[in-house]
């Protein structure tokens, strides 16, 4: 049968199959009861809470899941790490400059996350990033430190760089990262026309590449920045409107998730020999902003793997200080002020996505007859006999013979030669022999050579509450991989290999690849379902871009979002919830007037009523059905 094979299990054993300590990095661990935990606070004596009570406690308080929990302590935590992690390495070096990290708005854009990025950062002069209109006002609504920057990426028109120029007027440090030659003439005309004198940044292209899933903005053909040749001619035409002081930041960006260290070092000394020309050039440079990069552990095996990376933040920080200052020390340059737009790794950690398991299409066989009736078709008994004589010894031979009946099985049906039932029992045989095979596979000295095909083909599908393209568009698009377990049962062996579907109508909307340290596996173990009893899945470390770049697909709306503070008792409060998108909320996101929609199916019921088909009472029993699934959550609801 498809099961995991192990004599025992442990809690421990959970933990190691699913990798929890690994990814977890501290935030998330399995305890001796079975249940995955979230912990915060200071290592040594950490604040730890079972997830399951908190979802039981969400769904008292009227929320069903799928819910999306934010951890705003974790959140905290990850901000504090980074700019302590900086000012350890600048510390111990002796490095002159400072740290000044920035948040990508694009990352998540959620207006909580933001208020407490600004609220937890203003500490550090944390700033924020902003790649639009939008995300300008955003920043500037929400940075009162004066510490802070902004840092102003993207396409920028007149109404941008007014707002921008402004905010420079009343105190900001509010930099324009010029990213295509068409943008300087705009800048430079509106700084005039304001009399305002802005704070100028510079994106160059640099030749240095890395490796990972995001890595098209490295390289030559990165579509955003200059290249050498536009940066003099820049230079030159600052230079010519007497602003070449303006020019104080150099800015570059290699990628969001970059695992090899030595891809971040090398972007590093090419940055710091172009920095350096800037100032030979007659630039008043300060400031060395190296972007995003800083990646996440999603597969837990510390490697350069593209889903992981081979370093700690702790060494992220030091070798860039080392770097910076190995190069410009022999020049006798001052130490920049460095920046980086850490998206990613500040918030991923921060929020996970549980959901419970609706239904599950097993691959366990059907009924089967002790004995083959004399009168079913030769390939029946052919294969009742393969399975009788099904040992470790001939499992390949066995393999081969049943496939082959399968098959022709199934071609003689399609000629009418045999019937339904049986085909049925064909299929039921077939699954019950490769079932027995892998199940002898797994403990053999030598297993089928076709083991993970078959373990793959044997995998039952759990339907998950949610939808991958609202809420891990990611996973879909890009083949990203996030952890996912179970959140409780985990003192139990999960002796079901399945992949997940969502409830979407889409083949594309499953999850058939999962984090298993130095590689990817297609089916993950789960626990079978329990009767009258909720069985709970995790999607964790998806606090980054998953809620920016969800879709409507199937009209699956936003699931419901609740922000957890732990506090040092154990206890917890939930500090913010926010409910899913209603059925009415989803239309109208599609140009649908809900009140419309409600007065044509009350004409089409008026009309019922007329012809006889319903009554008049049942039609009002009706609308108020109507009306009230018009306010319902849009994923599966149970009574």
């Amino acid at each position: 049968m498809n099961k995991i094979v192990n004599s025992s299990w442990t809690p421990d054993d959970s933990a190691e199959l699913y990798g929890v300590r690994d990814w977890g990095v501290g935030y998330y661990d399995v305890s001796d009861k079975g249940l995955l935990t979230v912990s915060t606070g200071d290592p040594d004596s950490p604040v730890t809470a079972p997830l399951l009570n908190i979802v039981q406690d969400i769904r008292e308080r009227g929320l069903d899941a799928p819910v999306l929990i934010r951890f705003e302590d974790i959140l905290e935590q990850q901000i504090g790490r980074l700019n302590i992690a900086f000012k350890t390495a600048i510390d111990s070096a002796g490095y002159n400059g400072q740290y000044r990290g920035v948040f990508p708005i694009k990352v998540n854009q959620q207006c909580h996350v933001i208020e407490e990025i600004a609220t937890v950062g203003a500490q550090y002069g944390h700033g924020l990033e902003a790649g639009s209109k939008p995300e300008l006002i955003i920043a500037l609504a929400h940075l009162e430190s004066p510490d802070a920057h902004i840092i102003c990426n993207g396409y920028k028109d007149q109404e941008f760089i007014d707002l921008g120029l402004q905010a420079t007027k009343m105190g900001y440090s509010c930099f324009f990262v010029i990213e295509t030659p068409s943008e300087l003439p705009i800048l430079l005309e509106r700084s005039r026309a304001l009399n305002i004198k802005p704070l100028i940044g510079v994106r160059v292209k640099l030749a240095s590449v890395v490796g990972g899933h995001w890595n098209a903005t490295s390289g030559d053909r990165s579509i955003f920045g200059l290249s050498i040749a536009q940066l003099i001619e820049m230079i030159d035409t600052l230079r010519e409107e007497a602003m070449l002081d303006c020019l104080q930041l150099l800015h570059y960006h290699l990628g969001s998730q970059i695992p090899n260290i030595r891809d971040i070092r090398s972007g590093v000394v090419e940055a710091c020999q172009v920095y350096m020309e800037l100032l030979r050039e007659g630039a008043d440079m300060q400031f060395l902003d190296l972007g995003g990069g800083l990646a996440v552990d999603y597969d837990g095996s510390k490697t350069n793997h593209i889903h992981s990376k081979n370093y700690t933040v702790d060494e992220y920080c030091a070798d860039i200080i080392d770097v910076v200052m190995s190069t410009l020390d022999p020049e006798g340059i001052e130490h920049p002020t460095i920046i980086t737009e850490s998206g990613r790794a500040t918030i991923a950690y921060s929020s996970v996505l549980i959901f419970n398991v609706l239904d599950v299409a097993s691959s366990a066989p059907g009924a089967i007859p002790d004995s083959i009736p004399e009168d079913e078709h030769p390939l029946l008994h052919s294969m009742k006999e393969t399975l009788n004589n099904l040992c470790e010894k001939n499992m390949q031979e066995c393999y081969n013979d049943a496939v082959f009946y399968r098959d022709e099985v199934r071609d003689i049906f399609k000629r009418g030669q045999i019937g339904l039932r049986s085909r049925s029992l064909a299929e039921n045989l077939f699954l019950l022999v490769m079932n027995n095979i892998l199940a002898l596979s797994e403990t053999a000295a030598r297993p089928l050579q076709e083991i993970d095909i078959l373990r793959e083909q044997l995998s039952d599908i759990y339907y998950g509450n949610f939808s991958l393209f609202q809420s891990l568009p990611d996973v879909w698009a890009i083949d990203q991989i996030f952890p996912i377990a179970p959140i409780h049962r985990l003192d139990e062996r999960p002796t079901r290999e399945a992949i997940i579907a969502d409830i979407t109508c889409d083949c594309d909307g499953k999850i058939d690849r999962f984090t298993n340290m130095h590689e990817t596996k297609k089916t993950i173990g789960l626990h079978p379902l329990k009767d009258d009893e909720d069985y709970f899945i995790g999607v964790f470390l998806v606090g980054a871009y998953q809620e920016t770049l969800g879709d409507l697909h199937n009209l699956f709306g936003d699931p419901n979002v609740v922000s957890v503070r732990l506090h040092t008792d154990g206890s917890y409060e939930f500090a913010d919830e926010i409910e899913g998108d209603s059925i009415s909320d989803v239309l109208s996101y599609v140009e649908y007037q809900p009140q419309q929609l409600r007065e044509r199916f009350r004409k089409i019921a008026e009309r019922s009523v007329r012809q006889g088909q319903i009554t008049a009472s049942e039609r009002q029993t009706i609308m108020k059905a109507f009306s009230a699934s018009m306010q319902g959550y849009t994923y599966y609801e149970k009574d």
